[in-house]
Parts: C-alpha cells; structure tokens; sequence
C-alpha cells in the first residue's frame, strides 16, 4: 500500500523549509505543463502527461531530487545540470542551491521530448 495518496499528503509530513521548496517545483512543473496531472508514484510526487510520467521529486533531508535527468543534447542545460547529476539518472540538488530557473528548463527538455 502506498505510503502517500496525493501530493497534499506528502507535502504535508515535510518541514516548512523542505515543503516550500517542493511546492515551488510543483508550480514549475505545472508551469511549464499545465494539463500534468498529479500521483503519487515510488512514494513521492509524479507529474504525469497523457498518462506518461514527465518527472518525480522527492525530499530528501539534504537535497531535493528529481527524476529523470533530462536526456543530453542542449549543451547548455546539460552543463548546468552536469553538477548536480547523480547515479540512475537523478538530479541531487541541494536545499541551499537550488535553481528553480534550472528546474524549470530541466522540465521543460523532458516535455519536449528531448528535442
């Protein structure tokens, strides 16, 4: 059985500083796909499309991580993401450089497709 039912759920067992950070990637997300729909997938927050996972996050107690990272191809973006890239295809960021403007392209190369 899941732990968490909705994204609500999840956001509120995180500490305010934690929550904060997860709802400004929630508003993100939305942002650049308004018509994701929210579950809750391997216990933490999942935006779908068209039934198709688009990206999960997850707080963690030093960082915040979202999954997957972004396929490679925007020189740019794959540089600025390339610090904060981690094993099995997860971005670790931590809470004190956390990039939203990075976030939000990261999402937006995911919507696209990687093209």
């Amino acid at each position: 059985m899941a732990k968490f039912e909705t994204v609500d759920d999840y956001l509120a067992t995180l500490p305010d500083d934690q929550r904060a950070v997860v709802e400004e990637i929630r508003r993100r997300v939305l942002a650049v796909a308004p018509a994701a729909t929210e579950v809750i997938r391997y216990d933490m927050p999942t935006w779908q499309v068209d039934g198709a996972s688009l990206v999960h996050a997850a707080a963690w107690k030093q960082h915040v991580s979202l999954y997957p990272v972004p396929p490679a191809g925007d020189a740019e973006l794959d540089r600025d993401l390339a610090p904060y890239a981690g094993a099995k295809g997860t971005l670790k960021i931590p809470y004190g450089e956390v990039d939203y403007d990075l976030i939000e392209r990261a999402v937006r190369r995911l919507a696209a497709g990687g093209s």
